[in-house]
């Protein structure tokens, strides 16, 4: 090799990098000094014996706070800082298909490492308003109750609310099952690690097939809890870029708002209501905006899940997603007591674009079911004590007289998928 190739191979590296050092540690973040970073770089804390890595999340005049991707035992005073990347990125390529990844893009199912093709950022700006596409065609889930009467289409953001334990995790394997398009990312944020084996055994039946699990249990840090939504947002993204339609399923929202208020606080952001920071609220619709139809590529079709604590509609998570979601599938614990599942409260429920990708003749169906089921649980006590006289309102006659097969149009086997042709058509037919 010639002296002038040599000192151009060297020249290329970095043999004194620049590094900062910690002069803090403080209870969910570091303060650091001695490097000029950006916020939202990724920064490398080395330690005698450890090494982590972390986020620039505040800048001060003569120091800045890094919030660690791990749990701050451990770090000391002293530690070195390097300058990793200038932003989170997230491997992508064809690959990440069938496989569980965290937000790093780290496989976590033992399957080996990823050869990606490439990387992309987990912050990006949302789809530009004038450069939507329409949302004028179906996108059916193989869920009766919502393809028949809370119908979905391609591009289209929904939310589905529940309290703990009324069975959103099933309804979302239903979605995933059912649905028909060809890519499918899932975003487990701030679960129980035991909840993910068995999301993937029970609820997807051990098939992975065209899918992407990105998983940030709740004994991760609120970092990674926080960017896993947004790597997972990331790698819908890349897949939509080629051109397919793209099934994008979040659970759960309020874990995710969790993670941002234990980050904000630390910071010293203001609490407001339920000690939440503004930056939580501001931080939903910069996520969940960035789902949707672009002109010229494919579609991601999102469906966020909302825990809401003690079956409170008017928490301040939930109150937010419903003002940036284009419609809402409420649970209803009172109806599993009826033995109807999925428990989809269909009268608290709505979907915003069901007129504009639904025939008219399936639109005048679902509305004539809302009215007649509005109907009967209105009189509900009446009917039951006998004090309702037959011929009052024909409106509720036909109600009673359709009471069963409307029940049973509600009711679904978690195992069974339903094709959208059929759900109409059965939803028609009942309400000849």
């Amino acid at each position: 090799m010639s002296l002038q190739n040599l000192k151009e191979r060297l020249n290329g590296l970095n043999l004194s990098p620049a590094f900062g050092l910690i002069i803090k540690v403080e209870q969910g973040f570091l303060s650091a000094d001695g490097l000029i970073p950006h916020i939202g770089d990724i920064v490398r804390i080395v330690g005698e014996d450890n090494s982590a890595m972390g986020m620039v999340t505040a800048l001060e005049k003569d120091n800045f706070k890094i919030t660690p991707f791990s749990f701050i035992e451990g770090m000391k005073v002293g530690d070195k800082v390097y300058l990793n990347t200038r932003g989170l990125q997230i491997p992508i390529g064809p690959e990440l298909l069938g496989r569980v990844i965290n937000p790093l893009g780290e496989p976590i199912d033992g399957k080996g490492t990823l050869k990606a093709e490439g990387a992309m950022p987990i912050i990006r700006p949302p789809i530009a308003a004038m450069r939507r596409g329409m949302i004028d065609e179906v996108f059916s889930v193989g869920v009766k109750s919502i393809d028949g009467l809370l119908t979905c289409g391609k591009g289209q953001k929904l939310g589905i609310f529940a309290g703990s334990g009324v069975g959103k995790s099933t309804l979302m394997g239903m979605i995933v099952r059912g649905a028909t398009a060809k890519i499918k990312v899932i975003a487990l944020i701030g679960e129980r690690g035991r909840e993910v084996p068995e999301f993937v055994e029970k609820n997807l039946g051990g098939d992975l097939t065209n899918t992407v699990l990105v998983v940030a249990t709740s004994d991760d840090s609120p970092l990674m809890r926080k960017y896993g939504a947004f790597a997972a947002m990331s790698v819908a993204e890349y897949f939509k870029a080629k051109g397919e339609d793209v099934l994008f399923i979040m659970d759960s929202v309020t874990r995710f708002a969790m993670a941002q208020r234990e980050i904000g606080l630390a910071l010293g952001e203001p609490p407001t209501s339920k000690g939440y920071p503004p930056s939580v609220l501001t931080l939903l619709p910069q996520l969940m905006e960035r789902a949707g139809k672009e002109e010229g590529h494919g579609s991601i079709t999102a469906y966020f899940t909302v825990l809401v604590e003690g079956d409170d509609m008017s928490d301040p998570i939930a109150d937010q997603s419903r003002s940036i979601l284009d419609g809402h599938i409420v649970l209803d614990r009172s109806l599993t007591d009826f033995g109807i599942y999925p428990p989809i409260n269909i009268l608290n429920s709505a979907s915003r674009l069901m007129g504009d990708v639904a025939t008219e003749e399936h639109i005048e169906a679902a509305r004539k079911f809302r009215r007649l089921y509005s109907a009967i649980k209105e009189n509900e006590v009446l009917i039951r004590i006998g004090a309702y006289q037959a011929g009052s309102d024909k409106d509720l006659d036909e109600a009673i007289a359709k009471k069963e097969k409307m029940e049973e149009y509600l009711k679904q086997s978690y195992n069974e998928a339903i094709s959208y042709e059929e759900s109409v058509q059965q939803l028609i037919e009942i309400m000849q």
